[in-house]
């Protein structure tokens, strides 16, 4: 009995077998670590190659860039060495079918690129000058001071926000050519791209509320009281806010890479996507909506004569003014966003980077009550 092994004591078994689950999870994260060892995510100027074990074989399709000037839909691969990445296979100018001459090709996508981000950078700064000097205006002139020019000034902040958003966003994202977009990953750029979300969201929304506003004064429906523009506000503001703050929390706990700015093949993008699809929809069937009107109260015989001129101009206005509600984004709204990228570009950045200035100079400058208000203003400094 004495050369029987002691059992040790009951305590130390219940501490032992307390103690397993903890040194299973640290053995277990050591291992995991091991095998994640491998080829670090890179940017190698066309493509981001994300982390990948030795041994494993990527394949990253042509960049949607490359179609502006080919249309490809080859694909290019590396493999993760013990060295690390190897050399692409095929070489990007077999599989992406751009001509041998690399540097030819890369000249011209950069002089279209540029020639889009000075056209745009044009827009958006005129823009936003032209904006800021019609909401004083509107501000400045106790006459203006209404339920409708309040929602124009609403819509105007709403573009110098956005005219701001691309600015920041620029200047955080492309200052440097050395940037590497597949490893940043910081708070600023984030933020950046979370601000430029959510002024464009609101910006398609107080074209909606401008659509919703116009459609209730030709239908006479409702007077419109201080309570039906907070509900206004909280449409063109609010609602935003809380799409973007889910898009937030989806990017953080489930897709939190690089600057949040790389939104293909994401369904999270859907949270900002969707309502902005469907306030462009409902957009386009309120202007079908006033068209529908104006043209029954234009009707001669079912009109009066003493308003025939109020309607004709109320007419022209309208036709100027709703095609600037985001209607021409329909051409583009149910399609994928790699269709045609060239042809986006130049609708959602060079045409539209010129929208504030337009809706600015026909909401603003272009008003009757505008001209007339500066003129008696003029009048009364003068005598």
């Amino acid at each position: 009995a004495s050369f029987l092994p002691s059992l040790p004591p009951l305590g130390f078994i219940e501490q032992t077998f307390t103690c397993f689950p903890f040194l299973f999870c640290f053995t277990f994260t050591l291992l995991l670590n091991f095998f994640r060892k491998g080829c670090r995510p890179f940017w190698d100027a066309v493509v981001c190659w994300p982390h990948a074990g030795i041994g494993d074989t990527v394949h990253r399709g042509c960049p949607a860039v490359l179609s502006l000037f080919r249309n490809n839909t080859g694909a290019v691969s590396r493999n993760c060495t013990a060295g690390g990445w190897s050399r692409p296979f095929p070489p990007y100018h077999i599989a992406c079918s751009v001509d041998d001459d690399i540097p030819e090709v890369r000249v011209t996508e950069e002089s279209y690129f540029a020639t889009v981000r000075l056209i745009y950078t044009v827009g958006y700064s005129l823009s936003l000058v032209v904006l800021a000097v019609a909401v004083l205006i509107l501000l400045l002139f106790r006459r203006l001071r209404c339920a409708r020019n309040f929602i124009h000034i609403q819509l105007f902040i709403a573009f110098i926000l956005k005219s701001t958003a691309v600015f920041i966003k620029d200047a955080t994202l492309f200052s440097s050519d050395d940037i590497n977009h597949c490893t940043l990953s910081t708070f600023a750029c984030k933020a950046s791209v979370v601000f430029c979300h959510y002024c464009v969201m609101a910006n398609f929304f107080w074209l909606l509320v401008e659509a919703l506003y116009l459609n209730s004064l030709l239908l006479s429906s409702f007077s419109h009281s201080r309570r039906c523009l907070w509900g206004f506000s909280l449409l063109g503001w609010g609602v935003p806010v809380l799409f973007i703050t889910l898009w937030i929390g989806s990017r953080l706990y489930f897709e939190d890479t690089e600057c949040w700015d790389i939104n293909e093949n994401s369904p999270y993008w859907w949270i900002i996507k969707g309502p902005i699809v469907v306030s462009i929809a409902v957009n386009f069937m309120l202007f079908m909506n006033i068209v529908r009107i104006l043209i029954q109260k234009l009707n001669p015989r079912l009109i009066q004569f003493n308003n025939s001129s109020q309607y004709r101009r109320l007419t022209k206005s309208t036709l100027l003014l709703i095609p600037l509600f985001g209607t021409h984004y329909m051409f583009f709204n149910f399609l994928p966003d790699y269709f045609s990228i060239n042809l986006r570009l130049c609708f959602e950045l060079c045409l539209g980077s010129f929208q504030g200035l337009l809706v600015a100079i026909l909401y603003c400058f272009l008003n009757q009550e505008v001209s007339t208000s500066h003129t008696t203003q003029t009048y009364i400094l003068t005598y």
